[in-house]
């Protein structure tokens, strides 16, 4: 299936466990969680957010973590079980442990717990993001790009927006932008996996513009064949997604200065995938479109050297993706968390950056090596 970008800045990748050892005990006692736990809970994930991840401060990516492993757990329950229904009753029970402050006693549980008491991330987010989830184990049809949308608001934006509490940002702009960079990559998985998807009986392409290119939807799903209508509909669904990364852009500069590297090589590595699935011809049916690791190390050296410079004048005011307007509206005026001693920030020169970027990424090619 195409997966959720649960992936939308949390590092999303096995060997993201070992990173997480790399926090400070000062760090890991504050955030009040055991992190070898959430060591034990990372399944699976993408390369590419593993290197972007590398990016995040220690405070963000430790309790991105205990996020990232509750969602993923989420996703598999209700996508792997035998009963998705039963499933999504128990996860909701779960939540209502949780915000009630008595987590079960699953690992999981007890991470997400001192995350969003310390973050205060609206239960609304969770409880969209498991909707998501629910919608794939059920099949639902997507009929216009908006439905395709409001998909990828649950599953992707929804995470978007709590990364961006979990950074400290609680701005109406940059929560909708970080909103709509989850919308943009979740579209980009859907066009790299249209393939997949098919193989698997499942569609996410607007079948409103299959129809326009000719498509009969549910007849190309018995024999999923890749043609120029599919090809059309796929760079619909790449255009609509690179204009949700430039509206992304500006919400980046509203980020925590040492946030913004993550964050933009995440967007500058996904949208890259859109690009080198164009440069494929658009067939996603017959391969599976694979960025460049040279490429890929130069964008996530362009997202650091970007993100030392200073944004230049006022973001402009956007008025947010339909989509994700509810999740805005929620995530804007969070409760205020209990106040947590202050650290101060170790900024690093340019160079000492390159340095670590450059030893990263020395561990990332031994990590592919070792795992293949």
């Amino acid at each position: 299936m195409s997966k959720p970008s649960l992936e939308m800045g949390l590092g999303v990748n096995s060997a993201l466990s070992a990173e997480c050892s790399a926090v400070s005990p000062q760090v890991a006692a504050e955030i009040g969680y055991d992190l070898s736990a959430c060591r034990a809970l990372m399944r699976g994930g993408s390369k590419t957010f593993f290197a972007a991840s590398l990016l995040l401060p220690p405070r963000v990516r430790a309790p991105a973590s205990a996020l990232y492993a509750y969602c993923r757990l989420a996703d598999d329950a209700i996508d792997l079980g035998t009963d998705p229904f039963a499933a999504m009753a128990t996860l909701q029970a779960r939540l209502d442990a949780i915000y009630a402050g008595r987590p079960g006693s699953a690992e999981a549980d007890r991470a997400l717990c001192q995350v969003v008491h310390r973050f205060a991330i609206p239960r609304i987010l969770l409880d969209a993001l498991l909707e998501g989830f629910l919608w794939d184990a059920q099949g639902r049809r997507y009929e216009t790009l908006a439905d395709v949308q409001d998909y990828g608001a649950r599953v992707a934006g929804a995470v978007g927006a709590m990364m961006a509490l979990v950074m400290g940002t609680h701005s109406a702009q940059a929560l909708a932008r970080a909103c709509e960079l989850g919308v943009a990559m979740q579209l980009t998985n859907i066009a790299r996996d249209v393939g997949e998807d098919a193989r698997n009986g499942r569609l996410y392409l607007p079948r409103e513009w299959l129809r326009e290119a000719g498509v009969d939807a549910d007849a190309w799903l018995q024999a999923p064949v890749f043609n120029s209508a599919i090809a059309q509909v796929t760079k619909q669904l790449l255009d609509a997604a690179d204009v949700l990364y430039q509206r992304a852009e500006q919400g980046i500069a509203e980020l925590p200065r040492d946030c913004r590297p993550a964050i933009h090589a995440a967007r500058l590595v996904y949208a890259e995938i859109g690009h080198q699935l164009a440069r494929n011809g658009l067939d996603s049916i017959t391969q599976r479109t694979v960025v460049p690791r040279g490429r890929k190390l130069a964008l996530i050296a362009r997202a650091t050297r970007s993100a030392l410079i200073a944004p230049a004048g006022q973001t402009k005011a956007l008025a947010p993706l339909p989509a994700i307007s509810y999740l805005v509206n929620a995530a804007a005026a969070p409760l205020v968390p209990a106040p947590q001693p202050r650290r101060t920030a170790v900024w690093r020169s340019f160079d000492e950056r390159m340095a670590r970027l450059i030893d990263m990424h020395a561990h990332l090619i031994e990590h592919d090596r070792l795992s293949r």
